[in-house]
């Protein structure tokens, strides 16, 4: 390996070390609403009869800026830079989340969630299009392996964080570890692909461009649908464990916040064996096409365990996160789709709009829910989305070892 050789590798991994750890700390500020919930809503003074649809009303603003943001980091990360994008958008979530930890009634929450949200969109997206661009078209499925794996712990520090201080410390803990990340940005560079495209008379992260050509909006929309299922079983299945514990028959409450935990760790497990699987097949497709098989299976033990015990939901909640463990594979595919001058607003806008897709799958949930029950409902639901999944990823053309140094 030549000299040169050499310090871009070392680059390259650096790039994955950074954008690992912004995940770490994006994935700790995007869950920690849903395990403190309760405590914060009954320290504000929120009614237990509406502590449910409240806590979809915050969750709601929060995806709504995830959406917003997409759009926005999106697009400047093809402008401007996928570097600044990284770091802007951890200082701005950074600070929201200080600023979450003060507020005192509902409507603040909930627009301090929203400014949170546009803030996290920006880090996975750019961090993802750094490491694809920078490594090898045959590793890269490793770095963004990686920077998942890493990245969805914080899922489990927020737990423990939230098991030892107070929801506003917990806040507070998530807002520091992000203004102390920004340290790192010493040593970080830009992608080549990106430094060689900006040179060049040509648009980048111009939006209309997804929409102004048939084919393209279709692959977009594409990469959009594969995901629908993974918000939905983070979002409704365990973050209202509560509610199915008590339509299920269970014994004692489920603890979202546990749920939470044990499907992160289980997300993480899930992460490295959807980048695994795809490596060892060349094949990222039949990765995505795997894990929605395991989705249905788990949901389905789920919701057909009458009198489930807190034991039964922590495993199920694991497997649980085992399934949706396809994130990672999920993003990088939407990262190979599309070239250089849109790369970084497609692989920023399809993770947030699937986040943000919770808000529709909501809305729908609730319809079905008055109208059957909880459990027929969550039914219908996973049923339908694992369904809609499938289908787009049969779709798209396999895109394992693509060459990324293309434009639109």
């Amino acid at each position: 390996m030549t000299k040169e050789n050499l310090t871009n590798t070392r680059n390259a991994w650096l790039l994955v070390i950074v954008a690992a750890l912004g995940y770490f700390v994006d994935i700790y500020d995007l869950v920690i609403f849903s395990i403190v919930r309760v405590q914060s809503f009954h320290d504000i003074g929120v009614p237990e009869a509406s502590m449910r649809t409240d806590g979809e009303y915050v969750l709601n603003m929060q995806m709504g800026g995830l959406l917003l943001g997409g759009l926005l980091w999106g697009v400047l990360g093809d402008k401007i830079g996928r570097i600044k994008v990284l770091f802007g958008s951890i200082l701005m979530y950074s600070v929201a989340n200080i600023a979450n930890g003060l507020v005192q009634d509902i409507h603040s929450y909930a627009i301090i969630r929203f400014i949170a949200g546009v803030g996290l969109a920006g880090e996975l997206g750019a961090g993802i299009t750094l490491v694809s661009e920078a490594m090898n078209k045959n590793k890269r499925g490793y770095g963004t392996m990686i920077v998942a794996s890493v990245g969805v712990l914080g899922a489990i520090a927020a737990y423990y964080v939230s098991e030892f201080f107070d929801w506003r410390n917990a806040y507070f803990v998530g807002g520091g570890m992000g203004l102390l990340l920004l340290i790192l940005r010493v040593g970080t560079f830009e992608s080549g692909m990106f430094k060689k495209l900006s040179a060049k008379p040509i648009e980048k992260g111009k939006l209309s461009m997804l929409f102004t050509d048939s084919a393209r909006f279709k692959r977009y929309v594409y990469c959009l649908l594969i995901g629908l299922p993974i918000w939905f079983v983070v979002g409704i299945l365990i973050t209202q464990a509560p509610e199915f514990g008590k339509a299920l028959g269970a014994p004692v409450t489920l603890s979202a916040g546990k749920g939470i935990l044990f499907t992160y760790l289980g997300l993480s497990l899930g992460d490295m064996a959807a980048g695994l699987f795809a490596q060892l097949t060349k094949s990222r497709r039949l990765a995505v096409f795997t894990f929605q098989l395991m989705i249905i299976a788990s949901s389905i033990w789920y919701l057909s365990s009458e009198g489930i015990t807190e034991e039964r939901f922590h495993w199920i909640a694991f497997f649980m996160g085992i399934a949706i463990g396809y994130w990672a594979t999920f993003v990088t595919i939407a990262s190979e789709q599309f070239g250089t001058n849109l790369r970084a607003t497609v692989t920023t806008t399809a993770p947030n709009f699937v986040r943000g897709a919770l808000i529709p799958s909501t809305f729908l949930f609730e319809f079905f829910v008055r109208r059957t029950d909880i459990v027929t409902a969550a039914y219908i639901m996973i049923f339908l989305l694992t369904g809609i999944a499938i289908f787009a990823i049969s779709r798209l053309k396999e895109s394992f070892d693509r060459d990324l140094d293309f434009v639109e």
